[in-house]
């Protein structure tokens, strides 16, 4: 179960003094709209690893429609994410006290403990609030949050009435602007919640909010180490590219055909030579699926600008592992790249074509990494500049997960001098595409392999401190024109 090491568990004495501060307010000011009209609930956190965010997603559904909607009190409530893949979960009650009683019964219904343990709980931070007003944005899809503490000598008097004056003067009288709610915790904490159409209409009043004297003179009088600011996408209408690739690739296991609707009907370009071109070629092949149907399991899954590609375990006229490379236009997939492999058994270092480390990081060094792995194809694959090796390849860690070559630069060595001596080649020639996500560098090549036949190299290479310390590929013939069902190539 998740603890709640950041949530302190509010007693009827908490009640009254919250509720008294808050009274105290409206009777002192003759009708400020400070009267409590709603608790606000805010959950912060990441999610596990191990976890699909898709998975995630229909489980939070069920989790709103099945438990947190069923409580007494219950308003609204509201699953985000933003663009570093952090979530929140807003909650509106009617009173403190049927916030408690919801998360007491959360904690001990065994109906929600998988939900719960989806949920890294270090990550974690639970938050309420008494609001001014009743919820009343249900056309939203993006919410900004934003909590402070006030600098000790603020007049709350003064900061109550710039408080409003902030919506009346300028967030109110923006495009897409649905709903401002204002409130405060039982420790004097201060939260205001704005409800925007969309991210863009959000985002294009970020840039004039701090050059109006009205903000800035409201945001002068936060304790600035205390801030914190979250901007959320809903997650009914926020499917990542990604998460549309996963869900169209558990289609085979499930059988769902709704998937199937993030393909473009009427563009679909196919690169696997052995399928047709669009919607028809993926559905004659669907058509010739064994008894049981194709199986896949995504290890991995990246995204990159409007590309997303995968690491997939398949059972696709056989057990064969497998990248794809799906690009997206308008939020729909429009073109296609594979290559597969049979799955072998573990090489001599004992490791598989999909095991290894499956975890994103560093997703602020992309473009560096991307840079490193071009480099490095250039000059050692391609321009055969051996001495560079370790300039790019870590000598002391070196993952390999190539099915006949072992860890190391000598692993990799002892393979380069096998093919030598046996007149086999292994040459790159040309580079067609570079992708990444973090420490994850797709390259995809073209080149000739074994007795030179023409030859397709998707490497998968993962990164730490700007060196390369671990690598998966697949490596498959090209096969002759005349073979091809779609006119496309194969890069």
């Amino acid at each position: 179960m998740i603890k709640y090491s950041n949530m302190k568990h509010t007693t009827n004495l908490t009640v009254i003094v919250l509720m008294a501060i808050l009274f105290s307010h409206c009777s002192e000011k003759k009708g400020a709209s400070t009267e409590v009209k709603t608790i606000m609930e805010v959950t912060t956190f990441g999610i596990n690893g191990t976890v699909d965010p898709l998975d995630f997603k229909k489980r939070d559904a069920q989790i709103e429609a099945n438990f947190t909607s069923k409580q007494p009190g219950f308003i609204k409530r509201q699953s985000g994410i933003n663009e570093k893949g952090e979530y929140v979960v807003i909650v509106f009650w009617e009173k403190l006290t049927d916030a408690d009683a919801s998360m007491n019964k959360f904690m001990s219904d065994p109906s929600v403990a998988d939900y719960a343990k989806m949920i890294n709980s270090s990550t974690m931070k639970m938050e309420r609030y008494a609001m001014d007003k009743t919820f009343d944005a249900n056309k939203s899809e993006f919410v900004e949050v934003m909590t402070f503490n006030l600098k000790p000598d603020t007049d709350l008097d003064s900061f109550d009435t710039l408080n409003q004056k902030v919506e009346t003067d300028f967030t109110g009288k923006r495009e897409g602007f649905l709903q401002r709610l204002t409130g405060i915790d039982e420790m004097g904490k201060q939260a205001v919640a704005v409800y925007w159409t969309t991210k863009k209409a959000s985002d294009a009043s970020i840039n004039d909010f701090m050059a109006d004297p009205t903000a800035r003179d409201f945001m002068s009088k936060m304790d600035q180490s205390s801030m914190f600011m979250g901007r959320y996408e809903s997650l009914p209408v926020h499917i990542s590219n990604k998460e549309k690739v996963i869900a169209l690739l558990n289609s085979f296991n499930t059988g769902d055909q709704t998937p199937i609707s993030y393909i473009n009907p009427q563009k679909y370009i196919q690169h696997n030579l052995y399928v047709a071109d669009g919607l028809a070629g993926f559905g004659e092949v669907m058509k010739n699926a064994p008894e049981g149907g194709f199986k896949a399991k995504v290890i991995r899954a990246f995204e990159d600008g409007d590309y997303v590609f995968t690491h997939t375990e398949y059972d696709f006229f056989g057990p064969k592992v497998g990248f794809d490379i799906f690009k997206f236009e308008n939020g729909l997939i429009v073109e296609h790249w594979d290559n597969l492999t049979p799955i072998t058994p573990a090489n001599p270092s004992g490791r598989t074509q999909l095991d290894g480390t499956a975890e994103i990081s560093d997703r602020d060094k992309t473009e560096a990494n991307k840079t490193i792995v071009k480099n490095f194809i250039y000059d050692v694959l391609l321009n055969h500049q051996n001495d560079k090796i370790t300039s790019y390849i870590n000598p002391k860690k070196y993952l390999q997960h190539n099915s006949v070559v072992a860890d190391g630069l000598d692993g990799f060595g002892e393979a380069m001098q096998y093919f030598a001596k046996n007149g086999l080649v292994m040459e790159y020639n040309k580079v067609h595409m570079t992708l990444a996500e973090g420490d994850f560098v797709l390259a995809v090549s073209e080149g000739k392999f074994g007795k030179g036949d023409p030859t397709a190299f998707y490497d998968l290479f993962r990164l730490e401190n700007g060196l390369i310390v671990e690598h998966w590929d697949v490596i498959t013939t090209i096969p002759p024109k005349s073979e091809w069902k779609n006119e496309n190539g194969k890069f």
